[in-house]
């Protein structure tokens, strides 16, 4: 190659073992479906060989080679790969006999992927197994792919502030030595409590297939159901309150629960980033439980139910709904659009500008308060008690620039394709941050995205996969200077 060209090989070799990785997980909803005697078991198997020859392909063409991943490299793998296997994961939706269209596929597979959990299905009540368990699938892999890569990947790339989290997941944590091994060890507490959150689902009374899907989508703040009502086609309370406990823990940085196994059970609860996001959702269902009360007519106990499910819901970017929050009035409904845009902790499945970046801006805003005051002083601002690293204050307060700003260009143009205006702001909201449902009659908590038009959906999709990526890895993909040598 060209000196100073870019090498695709390494890029091309990752995604290839991504893709293989995909195929082997279509193998679960082909062997669902073959219980149940449904022919769409085909679709998965020829599914997963597709998937298994293209990933195989770029595998063995790749392989035995020396090579190492450059920055430049490693922004191209981050986007490319969330692209290329939401790409292969539409296509059971499309070749399955619910005969879905390309476009509505793909919007669900990367919706899927990047946990968003905004639908354009119905009938999921009555849907077969494995479509329904496929949809679990893509946002459990894009739920351990989202922390691998807020532990490993951002840090390296120090978007939007993220290089703040580059020593607490290798050298002076000593959460475990290795990049490999820290993610091998947060894979096994995510698969543990997977299996834990579905134990208790069943518990509380789902069916096994119901509470494997759910306990799926609930660690990895998904939001995908297998019921068009969500939680509110549920019959008891007991399934939402395990529901709002495993949504709250997987707004936690997983990384903490890392310490916690290896015995410091303290670093849980002397986190200041995990202080701020437990503030945030009791402050939160507190006034909600008031404004409910004194103004809705609900008794005490359904309104501690309803704030509690649908504020830590919102909040984690789940997306689970347990009945129409657009009927509690204007409050309720401002109320949610700003829990949609603050999202979880950093290192977890949840989504949005993240908690650690509104107390980097709070630290920053009060040493600027300071300066101020006292003209000749010198004041830095701090994270986590220490003060911030050089560059990560500019890298903040660009990351939140930049949101804004896309999240107004989503606003505006899916305006322009017809949206009415609550739609189209709650459209660009939930998109961007990742949460499910938006606002309004028809993509409220009680409609789904199905009617929009075909350009709105694929602005929703451009949305969804910004959000996840953190916004630079993606929009830098597009600045000429990356592609010069």
């Amino acid at each position: 190659m060209v000196k100073n060209n870019m090498d695709f090989r390494p890029i091309l070799y990752v995604v290839g073992i991504l893709l293989c990785t995909l195929a082997v997980s279509m193998i679960f909803p082909m062997l669902a479906d073959l219980s149940q005697n449904n022919p769409d078991w085909t679709v998965f198997f020829f599914c997963a060989l597709f998937t298994a020859f293209f990933g195989g392909a770029m595998i063995l063409t790749n392989a035995g080679m020396q090579f190492s991943m450059s920055v430049r490299q490693a922004f191209l793998l981050t986007g490319l790969s969330w692209v290329v296997l939401a790409s292969f994961a539409a296509l059971p939706f499309m070749m399955s006999g619910l005969k879905v269209s390309f476009t509505d596929s793909m919007f669900e597979a990367i919706s899927g992927i990047t946990t968003t959990g905004s639908t354009v299905m119905t009938g999921l009540d009555d849907m077969p197994p494995g479509i329904l368990l496929w949809r679990a699938i893509l946002q459990w892999l894009g739920g351990i792919g989202i922390i691998v890569m807020a532990l490993s990947v951002m840090p390296f790339l120090k978007v939007g502030g993220m290089q703040l989290f580059k020593t607490e997941s290798s050298e002076s944590e000593k959460a475990a030595p290795r990049a490999a091994q820290l993610a091998a060890s947060i894979g096994l507490i995510y698969l543990v409590l997977t299996f834990i959150c579905m134990v208790f689902y069943h518990m509380a009374g789902m069916s096994p297939f119901d509470a494997l899907a759910h306990a799926m989508t609930t660690i990895a703040t998904g939001g995908f159901s297998t019921r068009d009502a969500s939680f509110n086609g549920f019959d008891t309370a007991e399934k939402e309150i395990v529901a709002t406990i495993f949504m709250f823990m997987g707004g936690l940085p997983f990384v903490l629960y890392l310490k916690a196994v290896r015995g410091n059970l303290n670093s849980l609860f002397s986190d200041s980033q995990v202080r701020w996001f437990s503030n945030i959702v009791v402050f939160s269902i507190f006034i909600t439980i008031a404004y409910l009360v004194m103004f809705q007519d609900q008794n005490f106990l359904e309104a501690l139910r309803r704030a509690s499910f649908n504020v830590i819901s919102i909040i984690t970017g789940t997306g689970y709904t347990n009945g129409d929050y657009g009927l509690w009035g204007g409050f309720a409904v401002a109320m949610v659009f700003f829990l949609m845009v603050i999202g979880g902790c950093a290192g977890s499945t949840s989504c949005g500008i993240k908690i650690f970046r509104f107390q980097v801006l709070s630290s920053v805003t009060g040493a600027q308060l300071k300066q101020l005051l006292h003209p000749h002083g010198v004041f830095l601002p701090h994270y986590n008690g220490k003060a911030l690293p050089e560059g990560v204050t500019t890298s903040v307060l660009s990351f939140f620039f930049l949101y804004a700003l896309c999240f107004s260009l989503l606003a505006v143009a899916l305006s322009f394709v017809g949206l009415d205006f609550l739609t189209a702001m709650s459209g660009a909201a939930t998109s961007i941050s990742n949460v499910g449902p938006g606002l309004g009659e028809i993509i409220g908590p009680s409609g789904n995205f199905g009617p929009l038009p075909d350009s709105a959906k694929w602005i929703l999709c451009i949305g969804m996969v910004l959000g996840r990526l953190e916004l630079f890895t993606v929009l830098i993909l597009l600045t000429p200077s990356f592609w010069r040598p």
